[in-house]
């Protein structure tokens, strides 16, 4: 999957740099909180995030993940709301971060790129979308295999095994991003393996058969 930052050409990309500066931040830390005001939006260039809300009862669902290239803030730089969703580091990342304002004029003077940008929220609508099918058609061990599949395509690092997903991501997040208990992840997970089509350890898995993972999925 080709993220937004990568989807630009150098000059594009230079443009945008020179209207933004440098960021850090450490694993664990929040880089956007739910509700808060949109200052700035950020480009990922190192390091993966998680995005997630919580519901009125104080449970976190997970809404993606996302890696280096990838944009965020870009819905309230639009329409000028609050933040949507919390963003939370799941590794050090590094980041570029543009004010809204700087933003705004970018885009106006880069028209080609107001384009990618109108694609790119089109496709995070209808991940949505297809993510809301999801939890109404699928039952957890297919839910979980989705998810994994999403993972491999993405971040996955092809080994001798298979392809291998290195994510500090916990069994309770995972379970929040499949609308799902600890209990009946654990549960699929444990199908997952028995069938042969992955491999467990501690903050990593390995996918050993993603055509069978993607099958189980839909």
């Amino acid at each position: 999957m080709t993220e937004f930052f990568d989807r630009l050409n150098a000059d594009e990309q230079a443009a945008l740099s020179s209207a933004g500066h440098r960021r850090q931040w450490k694993r664990g830390a929040v880089i956007y909180r739910e509700a808060s005001p949109s200052e700035s939006v950020i480009v990922l260039r190192t390091g993966r995030v998680k995005v997630s809300s919580d519901t009125a009862s104080g449970t976190e669902v997970v809404l993606a993940v996302r890696g280096p290239g990838a944009l965020l803030g870009e819905f309230s730089a639009v329409d000028g709301g609050p933040m949507s969703a919390t963003v939370t580091a799941l590794e050090p990342v590094t980041a570029l971060a543009v004010p809204t304002p700087e933003f705004e004029r970018y885009l106006l003077s880069h028209a080609r790129v107001s384009m990618l940008l109108m694609r790119e929220l089109i496709g995070r609508l209808r991940d949505a979308d297809r993510k809301r099918i999801e939890f109404g058609a699928y039952d957890t061990t297919g839910r979980v295999a989705a998810r994994l599949v999403e993972l491999a395509e993405r971040f996955g690092e092809r080994t001798a095994d298979g392809l291998r997903i290195s994510l500090p991501l916990s069994q309770d997040e995972l379970a929040g991003w499949t609308g799902s208990s600890r209990e009946a992840v654990t549960k699929a997970l444990r199908t997952l393996r028995e069938e042969g089509w992955i491999q467990t350890g501690r903050l990593h898995v390995i996918v050993h058969d993603l055509a069978a993972l993607r099958d189980r999925a839909q």
